[in-house]
């Protein structure tokens, strides 16, 4: 049961955090300017950005908490938090500044094609795009929390299989968003965004939970 149980968790935490659905407007309005050519090429090159970012630090997470010094349960209790805070912009359909940066942190974005080119063809792929929309901290925070100082072969790879798998319907998410964007009204993406803020709230609140648990025999064996 266990075998089936832990895929569908990292299944349902990342689809809620990464929101396919609900980032293709953001998707759209990124690249609305561009060739159809284009629009494909920003599709693959971020969804792949994304998925090395977190592929990097599933595959490294352990070694961060040693060097660090971070143990598990405090971060699942932080990292419980900033998912909360996200989760808690998507309940109120709001983007959150976590996953969308502010006009400080990215000033202009191009209006025109030709003014892309000229800023470099990989500005929007990368960021705000790859990350931190796709890749942001709280997709970060998912992966460590679900690899967990375990980090056995079936927990790591089951981790990276099934983000890559959201990564997938992400992608396709984006080359068909137009057709997507058709056929649903801003009302439904909003009922989405909002389940999937929901789902990902309950996500947050376990990791905290298990946190809580796994600190409490630390502080008294400290005592």
């Amino acid at each position: 049961m266990d075998h089936l149980s832990f895929p569908l968790e990292c299944f349902f935490s990342f689809l809620a955090i990464m929101n396919p659905i609900g980032n293709t407007p953001v998707f759209l309005s990124l690249v609305n300017y561009m060739p159809e050519s284009e629009k494909l090429r920003i599709a693959k090159v971020s969804v792949i950005f994304a998925f090395l970012v977190v592929f990097i630090f599933t595959i490294g997470g352990n070694i961060i908490f040693r060097i660090f010094g971070i143990t598990l349960p405090a971060f699942r209790i932080a990292g419980g938090i900033l998912v909360f805070m996200i989760a808690y912009n998507l309940v109120r359909a709001r983007r959150s500044h976590q996953h969308h940066p502010t006009e400080e942190e990215h000033p202009s974005l191009p209006e025109s094609y030709e003014e892309y080119e000229e800023k470099g063809a990989e500005d929007v792929a990368i960021t705000p795009l790859g990350t931190p929309i796709l890749a942001g901290p709280g997709t970060i925070t998912t992966a460590l929390s679900l690899v967990g100082k375990k980090a056995d072969i079936f927990t790591i790879s089951t981790v990276i299989i099934v983000f890559a798998f959201v990564c997938l319907l992400t992608y396709l998410c984006f080359i068909y968003g137009e057709f997507i964007e058709k056929r649903l009204k801003p009302s439904h993406i909003g009922i989405m965004t909002r389940l999937m803020g929901l789902i990902l709230a309950v996500v947050a609140i376990q990791m905290i939970i298990e946190g809580i648990g796994g600190a409490i025999p630390q502080i008294v064996s400290h005592r």
